[in-house]
């Protein structure tokens, strides 16, 4: 089919490689169809209230090294279930899918890119049952979205949290501390795995095993004991102690979101540790700088070929699937398939025989 007009938007939280998605996208669709290309702004806000901008070859030109989107997002804008707060301060869930459905007819579109993660594939396999042509182009630094090898911008936050490991040894040795270092990941422990692999960690704490203080315990004495008083430990935002539930904040976007927020466990390991162990003990807490930040070039090349992928398929008519990477190649993944798996690290993952392996501890 001839594209003449497709519309791009980026949800969920934001990684490195969005921006070369988006300019892949637009070179593409202008070069290859002559298509008007046009950026929906902050995720599906911008389809429900209509908030857009023309994109060009000229205004996404210098954008590929660029963290973030230049068109927003937001994890918080469900069509299906808005949430706001009424004059009362109560939150209160509005449907608005018919709304972001006339406004795609009105801005007379051939097709819908979604850039995002799990839930905003979800939504966007929704709107495709609503009759929105949509293609989906796999997002997170979590990695941990089914049907592709890897998402673009995980490379980048993995390689954050190794440069970080590597600034941890070197004060952990000068001063004989215990250095942990908080990760990000939610429900899955690709980022603390691998970066605590490449940063030479030797405790590693991942949600899929959830881990025993006494085992933490016992491989920090053991280093103790061969004249290593230092340690540096990796822990998932969504690992837990045996018999413990996850560590959570709250805060009014967790209320409005309906998505519990980890974070904490850190600290709450920092704790635990000083209690039982006469050695101090420091937590550094990454946060969202693994989030933002220039793209390596893994995550542009990739998001790069996802997005040139994607106006093939949907030129093809491919519309309801998600562009995946199938090593070495890029293929076509059905939207319907991926709806609500979290791709976690396998028990049996050669990943974790590796860690064990070299003698890193995960806590078992």
């Amino acid at each position: 089919m001839t594209l003449k007009r497709i519309g791009i938007l980026t949800g969920g939280g934001d990684c490195t490689g969005m921006n070369a998605v988006i300019r892949a996208i637009t070179r593409v669709a202008v070069f290859q169809q002559g298509c008007e290309v046009i950026g929906i702004e902050q995720g599906f806000d911008g389809l429900i209230f209509n908030r857009v901008q023309e994109l060009t070859t000229a205004n996404t030109r210098d954008i590929l090294p660029l963290g973030g989107t230049i068109l927003g997002t937001t994890n918080k804008g469900n069509p299906f279930a808005y949430r706001e707060l009424d004059e009362n301060g109560v939150i209160q869930e509005h449907d608005y899918s018919r709304q972001a459905l006339d406004n795609f007819k009105r801005l007379k579109l051939d097709g819908l890119f979604v850039v995002g993660g799990d839930g905003t594939l979800q939504i966007a396999y929704k709107l495709f049952e609503m009759g929105i042509p949509v293609i989906g182009i796999p997002k997170t630094i979590d990695n941990d979205l089914e049907g592709t090898d890897y998402t673009f911008g995980y490379q980048t936050a993995t390689q954050v949290a190794c440069d970080a490991l590597d600034r941890l040894h070197t004060t952990g040795r000068s001063h004989q501390r215990v250095m942990i270092l908080e990760v990000m990941g939610r429900d899955a422990g690709w980022i603390a795995l691998e970066a605590g692999i490449a940063g030479r960690a030797h405790i590693i704490l991942i949600p899929e095993i959830p881990y025993q203080m006494d085992k933490v315990l016992e491989k920090i004495k053991l280093r103790q004991g061969g004249g290593s008083p230092y340690s540096i430990i990796v822990v998932a935002e969504g690992a837990r102690e045996v018999g413990h539930d996850e560590i959570t904040l709250k805060s009014a976007s967790t209320r409005l979101q309906g998505v519990k927020q980890y974070g904490g466990v850190g600290n709450y390991l920092a704790e635990q540790i000083t209690r039982q162990i006469d050695l101090e003990v420091r937590c550094t807490v990454l946060g969202h700088t693994q989030r933002g930040g220039t793209p390596n070039c893994f995550d542009r090349v990739l998001g790069t070929r996802l997005g040139a992928y994607a106006v093939q398929a949907a030129v093809e008519g491919e519309f309801g699937n998600m562009v995946a990477l199938k090593t070495p190649d890029i293929s076509l993944v059905p939207l319907k398939s991926l709806a609500g798996i979290v791709r976690k690290i396998p028990l049996t993952s050669q990943l974790i025989r590796c860690a064990e392996d070299i003698r890193i501890s995960l806590g078992r």
